[in-house]
């Protein structure tokens, strides 16, 4: 009879115990971060962005799987302020690093930049390649280990980065030979794959960031499968000296740029593989951009590879093709895929999405707007407008721009005294070839109020700077 009594009690024990347990939230882990910055790859240089000459199917897999943005930029339009823009959040009316003059390009340590979020809520940190703000092998102000990463492996200073066949690399503060023609790119994805391998078998969230220099000049690409380009491209066998500090001139730079993209190409398909196998591919962000448009240097010709993608202008112009980047965000966990978006966006939004996706205070500094609602699906809000500056271009000294929604105003020629403002709808006009600032003086009104607004002039004038190249 007992046992009748208490088999009521016992069932309704055991569903208690069930219904609590269910109840329960799953505590979802931090989510690892792979940050991967191109070096002058232009808006049109990736297969699922229009590039029809030759493929990138591991970037393309990730686009197709991830979320694909029409509408993001670059920081500015040279490598050094860019990234300071990424990595502080600042635009460039407001960042200390406004070129790349030697001397002026490290970041403010009084800021709690990128990395630093990631040290704050937990993370290890590493950053591998091209550091740009500043001389990595220096203890003190510019140097990456003093600005939230645990560790940093890549070139000693952004100038010596032209070549990918330098005689020295900075690991951790020092500096070290390197044996002679060792392709030192692939020594960089290998300490970044390193640790990956690391923190992903123990299963500690980490943030990768890999400012990779690919496909910057010097045209320096992996041998065997530049030869395989050069056999396909015999017309433009000739030869062209190295650019920038090293390593031996290009035969066929032309035949190097594809041989350097779909080499950085498989390596991100590796990279995946590597976390497919450490069940680490569902809760890792992977993203990929880069840091401005197409160059011209080292015999590289963005016109016959339609690096631009039709855009108007290159690196040192602040049209759409100097500055408009793509950008990929791959999260399998959050992203269900095949989706492409045209929030505007920019640089500066990265610390403001880290900050929201960390749960850490968004930085003082920051002029960025968090993209973390849309790479979770949640509704997105939009920027009022976008602001760029750039001062040491040679044929354009002094230049602004804004966008704001569809339009898009430059002004090109600031220090030879030319203030008119150019103003194009780019939904109508996305290469920017009619200007209608005469026909909406209004919106050209609200442009140079934001140019005015926005600008402010550091100790060191950078509107009187000289060209730096």
């Amino acid at each position: 009879m007992l046992k009748w009594l208490l088999l009521p009690i016992l069932l309704l024990t055991l569903w208690a115990c069930e219904s609590s347990d269910t109840s329960q939230p799953t505590e979802e882990l931090p989510p690892n971060v792979i940050f991967i910055l191109a070096d002058d790859l232009g808006y049109g240089d990736l297969s699922c962005y229009g590039q029809t000459k030759f493929e990138t199917p591991n970037l393309d897999r990730l686009a197709a799987n991830g979320l694909r943005f029409t509408d993001h930029y670059a920081g500015t339009t040279v490598c050094s302020p860019s990234r300071a823009v990424l990595l502080t959040g600042q635009h460039m009316g407001h960042v200390k690093v406004r070129g790349n003059r030697p001397g002026e390009t490290s970041l403010d340590t009084a800021m709690t930049i990128l990395p630093e979020l990631f040290k704050q809520a937990g993370y290890a940190t590493g950053a591998f390649g091209k550091w740009g703000v500043g001389q990595p092998y220096e203890a003190g102000a510019a140097n990456p280990l003093n600005q939230g990463f645990d560790t940093f492996f890549g070139w000693k200073s952004q100038t010596i980065a032209h070549s990918y066949y330098p005689p020295t690399m900075v690991e951790d503060g020092g500096e070290f030979k390197v044996d002679s023609g060792t392709y030192v790119h692939d020594l960089v994805m290998g300490k970044a794959f390193n640790f990956v391998r690391k923190y992903g078998q123990k299963g500690e969230p980490f943030f990768c960031y890999l400012p990779v220099t690919i496909p910057h000049a010097s045209m320096h690409a992996p041998p065997a499968l530049h030869q395989q380009w050069r056999e396909k491209l015999p017309q433009f066998d000739t030869i062209v000296a190295t650019y920038g500090h090293g390593g031996p001139a290009v035969r066929n730079p032309i035949a190097a740029f594809p041989a350097m993209v779909q080499h950085l190409d498989a390596q991100i398909g590796d990279l995946i593989a590597l976390l497919d196998s450490l069940g680490q591919l569902d809760n890792t962000l992977v993203l990929f951009a880069s840091d401005n448009g197409a160059h011209r240097e080292g015999g590289h010709d963005p016109d016959f590879w339609n690096s631009t993608g039709g855009l108007r202008g290159i690196k040192r112009d602040l049209y759409e093709g100097g500055i408009r980047s793509p950008l990929i965000a791959y999260w399998p966990a959050k992203i269900s895929g095949g989706d492409t978006s045209q929030h505007i966006s920019a640089f500066y939004d990265f610390v403001p999405t880290f900050a929201d996706l960390l749960g850490q205070p968004v930085p003082e500094q920051s002029d960025g707007l968090s993209m973390l609602p849309i790479l979770t699906g949640k509704e997105q809000p939009s920027h009022d407008f976008l602001y760029w500056e750039f001062h040491a271009g040679i044929t354009r000294p002094g230049q602004q721009a804004v966008r704001m929604g569809k339009w898009k105003g430059v002004r090109r020629d600031i220090l030879n005294g030319n203030l008119a403002i150019e103003l194009y709808d780019l939904s109508q006009d996305p290469t920017e070839t009619e200007d209608i600032a005469a026909e909406h003086t209004e919106i050209v009104a609200r442009m140079e109020e934001i140019m005015a607004q926005e600008h402010e002039t550091p100790s060191y004038e950078p509107w009187q700077m000289p060209a730096i190249e």
